[in-house]
């Protein structure tokens, strides 16, 4: 009796659980959101699909050793709708989704975890299109693509993302100068970089040839290092990165970091980076410009990555990839430009620019063939 009322119990949850999922689902418009698990590997994933009224959803896989699955699911949910309106402002036939592998990235098991990751992708039938993103590498992709076609980003195509990524925030933090300074030369300008990773690097070394002085902050000390000996940039300590006095502040780890905390403290004029999700609230925008920050909301300035994988799937070179990523930077002057005519925040105004385009191509009338 006492096991069929803990397996009674167990399916009360499951239940309740669920109607939570779908409350969670509903609230941003979600198509479809997968959970998927293989024994063998110990593989555990979420793959969310936000939007595919554009086309087919593209979006990274995140491995990451979450505290809680509910905080993987809130993850997902936020970054799949992010890809949504990144692909809709950046001009691209994509819709939006992501992924997420709950677990140490650091397994020794990597090859039959993205295997087993790869089978739940091509269970999706081509809806969903995955990539390389935090926690992941172009190598994973190739393990992913032993079981699906409906990856991108691997060695020998796109490759790694990150220098388009980073050259598009680059071009945004241009956009951004001559917006708030009347000029877009960032000849000794400063801006300090959150995360020196990847992109982080990339963008660092484009700010640096233009002459700008670049603070690097990281909690792994060899990547700040890397930077300061080969593109003489100055270490900033990871607790005191939203404490230095510089023209730009521009986030390229993970999302979240502007909150109430945080905000007050920026002694800058320009917040863009790579980073995804960086508002903890969507009332955080209008803080940052409250505060006489302006904001580049993440989607526009960071959609260099998206650019950069789509080029498999449109057959772009690597040359046209960097030409579409240095469009950002006309895209956010008019972001900036509606917000100002509208009286809303420039993440109210990309949101409109992302949605409008969405909603454009839904009402497209199909005709007769």
């Amino acid at each position: 009796m006492s096991t069929e009322t803990s397996y009674a119990d167990k399916v009360a949850e499951a239940v309740e659980g669920r109607s939570e999922m779908f409350d969670l689902m509903s609230r941003h418009d979600h198509e479809q959101v997968v959970f998927t698990y293989d024994p063998s590997s110990g593989y555990r994933g979420i793959i969310a699909i936000h939007n595919t009224a554009l086309g087919p959803a593209l979006g990274g896989t995140r491995f990451w050793n979450y505290d809680s699955d509910y905080d993987a699911l809130i993850d997902v949910l936020r970054l799949s709708r992010g890809m949504t309106y990144k692909a809709a402002v950046a001009g691209l036939n994509l819709g939006g989704g992501k992924a997420v592998i709950i677990g140490d990235n650091r397994t020794t098991q990597r090859e039959m975890v993205m295997r087993a990751h790869g089978r739940a992708v091509e269970s999706l039938a081509g809806r969903y299109y995955t990539a390389e993103d935090v926690g992941t590498s172009v190598a994973d992709m190739d393990y992913i693509h032993m079981e699906t076609e409906h990856v991108v980003g691997m060695a020998g195509k796109s490759g790694d993302p990150s220098p388009v990524t980073a050259y598009g925030t680059y071009r945004g933090i241009k956009a951004c100068s001559l917006k708030k300074f009347g000029t877009d030369d960032l000849a000794g300008r400063s801006v300090v970089i959150q995360g020196a990773g990847h992109v982080g690097y990339f963008l660092a070394e484009d700010l640096r040839a233009e002459g700008a002085k670049v603070f690097v902050a990281d909690i792994d000390g060899d990547r700040v290092q890397r930077c300061v000996d080969e593109l003489e940039c100055e270490a900033v300590g990871a607790d005191e990165v939203y404490d230095v006095d510089a023209d730009v502040f521009a986030p390229c780890a993970l999302g979240a970091i502007l909150n109430d905390d945080t905000i007050p403290r920026l002694k800058v004029k320009i917040v863009a980076g790579a980073a995804n999700n960086q508002l903890a609230k969507s009332r955080h925008a209008a803080m940052l410009e409250e505060r006489d920050v302006l904001y580049a909301p993440d989607y526009v300035i960071n959609a260099g990555g998206l650019i950069n994988v789509y080029s498999e799937l449109a057959g772009w070179t690597l040359e046209r990839s960097k030409r579409k990523a240095g469009e950002i930077y006309s895209t956010l002057l008019a972001i900036f430009d509606l917000a100002a005519a509208d009286g809303i925040t420039s993440a109210e105004a990309a949101d409109e620019v992302a949605m409008r385009r969405v909603h454009a191509v839904t009402q497209l009338h199909r005709t007769y063939v």
